[in-house]
């Protein structure tokens, strides 16, 4: 049987840049399931490996991305604590495309239109691989943390609830 091509997105070629290997996970999309609990089903995927990609702006860097579990909660005043910011708040959501390239539920944390400072949440270091967004809703990708802190040249930080 032949296998469907996938159409790679700006995270995949980023990642192909760097020449780090990655699994793609691909799953039906609607608009009433766009929770990260329903894309780990989908995809027969651990919730605990699934990361969610927020992004916000500090009052000294600006625009910031942290990476979290989709089970947690970010932590404004740790994450405002460890970007160097007095505070931070949640970017518009009605300027995320036009901020990343990317849309609500499609967001990923590689491959945005300009490289942000990122945080990725101190529990994936731990991790053999996360799940994150290929950049497109229904696709995610799996990769091994520190091929994630390579890439978004992240930093691993105390930032969730």
């Amino acid at each position: 049987m032949k296998k469907k091509k996938i159409q790679k997105t700006n995270a995949m070629r980023a990642l192909e840049n760097h020449k780090i290997s990655y699994d793609v996970h691909e799953y039906a999309w609607n608009e009433e399931h766009t929770d990260a609990k329903t894309a780990a089903e989908r995809v027969n995927m651990p919730f605990e490996k699934i990361y969610k990609t927020l992004v916000a702006v500090g009052n000294n860097t600006g625009v910031i991305v942290a990476c979290i579990p989709a089970s947690n909660e970010l932590d404004l005043k740790k994450f405002a604590k460890a970007s160097g910011n007095k505070k931070v708040d949640m970017l518009q959501m009605k300027d995320l495309e036009k901020t990343t390239g990317y849309i609500r539920g499609g967001c990923s944390p590689v491959g945005m239109k300009k490289q942000f400072p990122t945080y990725i949440a101190a529990e994936a270091e731990t991790m053999e691989t996360i799940v994150v967004s290929a950049g497109k809703r229904g696709m995610q990708m799996e990769l091994p943390p520190a091929d994630l802190i390579s890439v978004t040249d992240g930093t691993f930080a105390d930032i969730t609830e």
